[in-house]
């Protein structure tokens, strides 16, 4: 299955878009305020996805973490915490340890994606923000490149393919 995904300035320009792949007997859908909104069509928030993936991430980290740090703690044997005496020494080495797999849950689950943004949703859902039709159409790539000719004719701000890939 193949995407291809035009952004347009206006209402009216998205609207003329659609009919005119329409006539061509193209379906399409159009994004944006008065019809689907990008959850709707399914352009997934890369930003709720990191938060997701981190959290699963740290529900192993943190605890490998603290164990890491504990038997690390217990087996060089250093007297890092003076004031902690030695059963406090291992506990501080292991809350070390955890806080280390919580950095590394956010690093590895997604967390630099989450502060850095990436992937091609987000700057659709930017353009949706800002008030940006959308027209999206799926199909095969011969029905992509038909419909690049006809939304071509009302000077998109960005047209983009995509071909979805599947590893099996």
């Amino acid at each position: 299955m193949n995407y291809l995904v035009a952004v347009l300035p206006d209402r009216i320009q998205a609207e003329a878009a659609y009919l005119a792949l329409e006539r061509q007997a193209i379906n399409s859908t159009i994004l944006g305020r008065g019809y689907k909104t990008a959850d709707e069509f399914g352009l997934i928030d890369p930003k709720e996805q990191a938060k997701k993936q981190a959290k699963l991430m740290s529900y192993w980290l943190i605890p490998f973490g603290f164990f890491a740090g504990f038997t690390f703690s217990l087996i060089t044997g250093l007297d890092t915490f003076a004031w902690a005496g030695e059963i406090g020494n291992h506990i501080v080495g292991g809350l070390l340890g955890a806080a280390s797999g919580a950095m590394g849950s956010v690093f590895v689950g997604g967390g630099v994606g989450l502060v850095l943004g990436g992937g091609d949703a987000l700057p659709y859902r930017n353009r949706l923000d800002m008030g940006k039709y959308i027209v999206v159409v799926q199909g095969s790539e011969t029905l992509t490149r038909q419909a690049t000719r006809i939304l071509r004719q009302f000077d998109p701000e960005n047209i983009q393919g995509y071909a979805e890939t599947s590893i099996t």
